[in-house]
Order: C-alpha cells, then structure tokens, then sequence
C-alpha cells in the first residue's frame, strides 16, 4: 500500500513532469503544498469526480492559480475526466490543462484564478451562497445545503488588497464553512519575502474574526490532519490555517528558492528530486496501485447517492421549498417571469414618470425582484445613492430566511470578486454597486466576471459630469467608454425607466455573462415609444424618432443625452431637415446583431451622423464615420452644478444642430 508521502509525491511527479514538458510553468507551489492537498482530498473533501457539478459538493478554489499543476494533478488523480494526455498537453492551446485554472475548460475547476487574491474573494462568494442557501432551505433534520469552501492561498494572495476587502467581510459575516490553506513558504518571484511581506498575518485575520491555526507543518500529514479538524469544529468563524512549507520541496539545488517558483526545474534536476523523494517511475507514470488509493469516484458516487436520497425525503416533507430550491439551483426562470415584466415594461411606457436612471432601477428591482428570492446584491457604502436596497431587500445578517442584502462596505474590488463567487457557486443572481468612476477600483472584478465568465449585474451610477458638484475625481468620463472595451461585457446606458427596466429584464434573463447598467443621478424625461419600439430596445439600439428610411441626418444618443438629441432633431426638423434619433443603450449587442438590422437603424447612404455622449469621444468615431461628428467630454470635468457644466462642454441642443449642419454641408 503507498503512503502518503507516496500518494503526495504522484503530485509531485505529475506537475514538475508536465511544467518541464511544456517547458513554462510553476512548479514550486505545487511540489510545497502536495501534502496538504493530499490529507485534503483524500480525508475530507466532499466531491463527485463522475458529477463534478453536484449542488452540495465542497467547492475548492486554487487561488493561488499560478500553482495550476496542483490542480490537474489532483483532478486527473481522483477521477475526474481531465486524463494523462491532458496532463501533457499542459498549457497548449485548446488544451484542459492551461497556464492558470480556467472555469469552463476542465471539470473540477470552480473559478478562474491567477489574477492574485481573488480566488479567496470568490470563495468567500461561494461560502456566503452556502450560508444563505442554508438558511432559506434547511429545515430541522433536513441539511440539504451542507457543504464547505476550501482555498489554497500564498503570499501574493495575502499581499493583495482585495484579499483585505474580502477576509475581513468574511469575518464580519461569520463564514464558518470557509477554510483557507496559506501557503507561508517565504518565497515569492523576487526572493524571500521578509524584505516587502513582514505582516503578522494570524493577527491580521484573527482581527478579521477568522479562527487561526498557527504553526503547522505543512509537510506533516498529522499536523496537517488535525488542523483540519481543529477547523471543521468551528462553524461560526472562517478558518485560516497557517501552513508553514518550503517552495520546491524535494528539489535539491531549488527547494525554498525562488528559482523553483516560476520555471521548469530542468531535467537533471528532475532526476536528482526523483532520487531525493524515492520516485522511481518514468515521467506521467503513476504506479496503479497509486491510481486506486487515489480514486474518489466510489466514495464519491456513494455521498452524492446518500445527498440525492435526503432530497427525495425533503421533496416529500417539503415540496413547495423543494421545487424551489431545483429551479433556483438549475437557473430557471419563474414560470410567470415574461408575463410579469412584459406587463411592468408595458406600465412604465405607458405612466412612468420622469425620473433618474438610477431611480428607474429601484423600480425595476421593486418590480422584478419579487419574482426573483434568488435575486442578492448589494453596494459599496452607497446605498441610498445608487438605489439598490429596493423593497424586498433584507439583510443577509438579520437572522431570518428572506435574506438577500448584503451590506459591503467601501470595498468595491472584493464586493465584485464576491459576487463572482455567489454566481458561480449557483442558486443566485448577484449584484453589485457603486458610483461608476469606482468601476476602477473593482477593474480586474469586472473583467473576471467577463473572462470566467460569471453571471454578475454591476449597477453603476451617477454616470457623469451630470453628478455635478462633486468634481472631477468623482465624475466619470473615460468609464463608459473602456467598460465597452470589455470582452463579454454587456454594457447598458439607458435613457429612461423603460430603458432601465428592459436593461435588468435582459441582465436578469442572460446568465451565461456579466453585464453592467450605467445609471444618471440627474433626472431624464420619459420618451415616448409605441410596443414594437419597446420590443427593439433590447437589440442595443432602435428608432426613437424619425422613421424616414431616408432621413438627411442621424443622432446618435445614450443615456442623459438622449434628452439632448430629441430636442435638436426637433428643432432641425423645424427648419426642414429630416432627422433620425437612434437611441443605442447597449453598443455591444447592436454591433452582435445581423447587418440587415444594423443597416437599417444606421443606413450606409446616410453618411450625416453626430453621436452624442457625455463621455470621451474616440469610441464613437466608427459610427458616424469621417464625414460624421462626435459631442461629448474629453478631459477632467469640474465642481459645478450639473447644467452649468453641460454647457460648459458644450453638451447643448445647440451645439447638436450646429454639428449636424456642419456634416450636411460638408464635402
């Protein structure tokens, strides 16, 4: 029978063989923390290999991420469908196994990881989903949501601001299914840390509220073992477990430096670990009585059978929460869902009010969200502007089973890794907010959300220099424009509360991908649109006014500035010239649409077009070509009243005409 040490070193084996065969890679993480993995996996994590999506499996996050060996290893190992050609295929285009974890790619992989600290902010997404779920489902003698979030970690993820961000919410929530592995080898890319990392870091999370295990051997399956234990005890505080272990373990000449840490180790150093650690078999060679301790599909197969036999009792006792649970774990809508928000879009065209965006989005959400006890969010210490508590809302914390609020204090980049988390984990809609000149703040969130991709509805306000007063460091004007940039990024800047609603009914219907509502302080007319116009919106862009198929000249608008283009075709029109108003909340779907659409709402032969956006110009220059003109904000705005500043760029119906007159009457 192979020991432990034996089952720790086929990691080992597995990931410096695959990082020299691909000849890039980082071998030293995964050789320092194989123990750890091995006691982890083997003992206590709760897993399926032949159903890697099971609702109540424990969910591991490497964040770490650059360690990927580790993880393949372990996937390959117990039985997922990852197999040793996989393996050496590692970091090969269209491979299973590439550089760092990729959600989607392989099974067993909860999160993509790499980007440093935001794994552990998914997780604690995750965990928090565990909690909530636990709560509005469980019922005595039935724990049909039971299961734990594990995360492997190092110094870089610990260094990290959003590690901050999320830990110390995770205290504060009292995650007592989180535990969380640091990897305190010392060592990062530049040499041992002690120079730039000398945090007392059980202190640290001990003032976060976690429970900290300090001082074990990460190289000791004993210590190991009752550190694990120790931690499961704990169900009221998060766990972190300090694991002191040394990079490249079994190296000869690289162990605990930082030359293990991002390069192949060599093929005679390879050689010279294999002698060191006893491993006498040729490379992706794992002895098969190796592959049977290891294999977890029986003991697998065999919880997962036990949880699916709890669910069909609790489907008896509880059908009502049963069924529930089933629709909001499978992602389905309501049955009612597109009756119901038809029938709220068709009441807010018909007698909405004149209101901000962001309050047209309260009352999307006071609509929408009674439909939708999946639904969960929250803001970044800025509720009361950004209007996300809407009338359902009640605080995850308050100790009941309606909890759906999170309140996450100014921490913009961990709130919108954490709700990564939450969309990933299952059984909820996320989503986050914040004013949008702090969508910087949670940049790499956001762009995670977009590449994982997680579902993940960032509300963005006060989308302008129509915030006024505040000044330049709160008024956005590059934002709009590089969200778009986004890959898989569904940007929306609606004009008004019909445009709002439709934004959130599509956000909320299309969970394959993240999107982002832009919203205005500033109050914004209600434009008027017959039903088939209000069916367009949801296109990206449609006509607003002016359905000539051969109008002298197009305005192109979003948002506040809609308002702008509506008056200035108006006034044209008076004079004779034909205009057409194109309102275009979503650029990234019109562009998706086919060119039959696109070349109706914006015909080639009309080469007369002004888009106006309070924003930086140069996104719009390819629709409206050389011989169009573009109004909108290129520098820093100012501390002014919103309608002081909007003439002081030059964000007037005056300055709308005077740019359609110059594209007609230029060559």
């Amino acid at each position: 029978m192979p020991t432990r040490k034996d089952l720790a070193n086929a990691i080992r084996a597995l990931s410096m063989d695959a990082v020299q065969r691909a000849n890039s890679g980082h071998p030293g993480m995964p050789l320092g923390m194989a123990d750890i993995a091995e006691v982890l996996w083997n003992d206590h994590l709760k897993h399926n290999p032949a159903n890697p999506a099971w609702w109540d499996r424990d969910r591991f996050v490497l964040s770490n991420g650059h360690g990927s060996m580790l993880l393949y290893s372990l996937l390959h190992l117990s039985g997922y469908d990852i197999s040793r050609d996989d393996l050496k295929d590692f970091r090969q285009l269209h491979s299973k196994t590439p550089g760092h974890p990729e959600y989607g790619e392989a099974p067993g992989v909860e999160t993509t990881t790499g980007p440093l600290g935001q794994g552990i902010a998914n997780a604690v997404g995750m965990a928090l989903a565990e909690k909530v779920l636990a709560t509005r489902f469980n019922r005595d003698g039935h724990d049909i949501v039971d299961h734990r979030t594990w995360v492997f970690l190092g110094d870089g993820c610990l260094m990290e601001g959003v590690s901050h961000e999320a830990c110390s919410l995770a205290g504060t929530l009292g995650l007592g299914k989180l535990i969380a592995f640091w990897d305190d080898n010392g060592i990062s890319i530049d040499g041992e840390v002690t120079g730039w990392f000398s945090d007392d870091t059980p202190a640290r999370f001990e003032a976060y509220g976690w429970q900290v295990i300090r001082h074990v051997d990460g190289h000791d399956p004993e210590e190991i073992q009752q550190a694990i234990e120790t931690a499961k005890a704990e169900t009221e505080r998060p766990t972190l477990i300090c694991c002191r272990t040394v990079i490249g373990f079994g190296s000869p000449n690289k162990q605990g430096k930082a030359s293990s840490h991002g390069a192949p180790l060599g093929d005679e150093e390879i050689a010279l670990t294999r002698a060191a650690l006893g491993w006498d078999h040729e490379p992706f060679q794992i002895p098969q009585d190796h592959m049977e301790a290891w294999d977890a599909k029986a003991a697998g197969a065999a919880a997962d059978s036990a949880w699916c036999e709890a669910m069909d009792v609790y489907r008896s006792a509880y059908p009502e929460e049963a069924a529930e649970f089933e629709r909001r774990m499978n992602g389905d809508l309501p049955a009612d869902w597109a009756e119901h928000t038809d029938a709220v879009i068709a009441e807010l065209q018909a007698a909405g009010d004149d209101v901000a965006t962001r309050k047209s989005s309260q009352l999307a959400l006071d609509a929408f969200g009674p439909l939708l006890p999946e639904l969960i969010g929250g803001s970044a210490d800025l509720a009361g502007s950004n209007n996300t508590i809407w009338k359902g809302s009640v605080d995850v914390m308050d100790g009941t089973r309606d909890g759906n609020y999170v309140y996450f204090g100014v921490r913009e980049f961990g709130m919108t890794a954490i709700c990564n988390g939450l969309g990933l984990h299952g059984g909820f809609v996320p989503y986050n907010a914040t004013f949008l000149v702090f969508s910087d703040y949670a940049r790499n969130g956001v762009r995670m959300s977009a590449l994982i991709p997680a579902h993940n509805i960032h509300v963005y306000t006060h989308d302008s220099i129509g915030l006024g007063e505040d000044g330049p460091t709160h008024q956005p004007v590059e934002h709009v424009a590089s969200l778009r940039l986004i890959p898989n990024l569904s940007v929306w800047r609606p004009c008004d509360s019909v445009e709002t609603a439709v934004a959130w009914k599509v956000a909320l219907e299309e969970r394959t991908a993240p999107h982002a509502l832009v919203l205005t302080r500033q109050g914004l007319p209600k434009q008027a649109r017959d039903t088939a116009t209000v069916g367009e919106i949801q296109r990206g862009a449609y006509i607003l006014r002016g359905t000539d198929s051969t109008p002298d000249a197009v305005i192109i608008a979003t948002g506040s500035e809609v308002k702008l283009a509506m008056e200035a075709a108006e006034r044209l029109e008076s004079e004779g010239t034909s205009v057409r108003v194109v309102s275009m909340p979503n650029t990234g779907r019109f562009l998706a649409q086919d060119e039959e659409y696109r070349n109706y709402i914006l015909p080639p032969a009309i080469p007369a077009r002004v888009a106006v956006e309070a924003g930086v110009t140069s996104y719009w220059r390819g629709f409206v070509g050389d011989r169009g003109k573009v109004i909108g904000v290129d520098q820093f705005g100012a501390s002014a009243p919103a309608g002081v500043l909007f003439k002081h760029y030059g964000l007037t119906v005056d300055a709308v005409c005077d740019a359609v007159r110059d594209t007609l009457n230029s060559d």
